[in-house]
């Protein structure tokens, strides 16, 4: 299992998440095996086996795109099995995954959002500059928590309006910066030089904590819940990915080709980015009710 952890990690350049779900979603298939029917080595289950998994996952109420995740992991160690001969017959072929039922992604409305970026008073501080820019940054490019917390000082372009983002699989973008977002990050690289000059503990990181340390996913998570709660009470609209959403959804709702919205978030294909087209309905029917000679 560790070799096929580092192919996914090396080969394969995984994400770090990815890479530690499918390391705990193999161990627990592997602890099953071994409780269930004695077999230590899950490179042995038929597809027998890995049904009755899937059916004990489903009796516990699992989530069906929590136990989805887990066939994928499935799917992966399989087929990295057989391409190095360790199997020659690959179980998963005789397997399907149950239907998920399709969740629309939540995002925060335009005004509500823009009401809080423009006229909000954000301390006059190192910290209060690095929290607006982290707002600013999430939805004014789109980008994931951790391309966030790894963008650098060399990934930055000002006189482009330019950040080089590194999203899954390593795999590098360039996304524009608005105006807005250009004038939060001069005040916060100037907060910062003026805060920690000449020290550079951070290793080079745009983002980082009052100590100067790498920015952290829980300090991220708690400073978008810290603001987005003052304009939105459900707690699905508060946390990071949320500002992704709804950077997608606004841009789509603008008239934005959803081609140029699928680069700008680093999808690796359309159909990721056609869920925002289900959210825009408001908008189709806002065109609708002008255009149509029946409306």
């Amino acid at each position: 299992m560790n070799l096929f952890f580092d192919y996914l990690r090396f080969e394969r350049r995984f994400s770090p998440h990815t890479v530690i779900s499918y390391e705990t979603d193999l161990r627990q298939f592997s602890e099953y095996l071994l409780t269930t029917y004695e077999l230590p080595d899950p490179a042995q289950a038929d597809h027998m086996l890995i049904r009755s998994w899937i059916v004990e996952l489903m009796q516990q109420q699992r989530d069906p795109r929590t136990v989805n995740r887990k066939i994928a992991c499935l799917r992966s160690y399989f087929k990295y099995l057989l391409r190095t001969g360790t199997i020659q017959r690959n179980p998963m072929l005789r397997i399907t995954s149950p239907k998920t039922a399709k969740k629309l992604p939540d995002f925060v409305p335009e005004d509500a959002l823009n009401g809080l970026l423009n006229s909000f008073q954000f301390a006059d501080s190192f910290i209060g500059s690095r929290d607006q820019l982290i707002l600013e940054l999430l939805y004014g490019t789109g980008i994931r928590l951790s391309e966030l917390i790894g963008i650098r000082h060399d990934d930055l372009s000002l006189a482009g309006r330019t950040v080089r983002v590194t999203g899954k699989g390593n795999k590098q973008r360039v996304v524009p910066l608005n105006p807005t977002l250009l004038i939060a990050l001069k005040n916060y690289i100037a907060r910062k030089q003026a805060e920690f000059a000449p020290l550079d503990n951070a290793r080079g990181f745009l983002l980082v904590t009052d100590k100067l340390e790498p920015l952290y996913e829980k300090l991220v998570y708690r400073t978008v819940k810290q603001y987005l709660s003052q304009i939105t009470t459900a707690s699905s609209q508060q946390h990071p990915h949320v500002l992704r959403h709804s950077f997608a959804t606004h841009l789509l709702n603008k008239g934005a080709d959803l081609n140029a919205i699928k680069e700008l978030l680093g999808h690796a294909n359309l159909a990721a980015t056609q869920v925002y087209t289900h959210l825009s309905i408001d908008k189709l029917k806002s065109v609708f009710d002008k255009a149509h000679p029946k409306a």
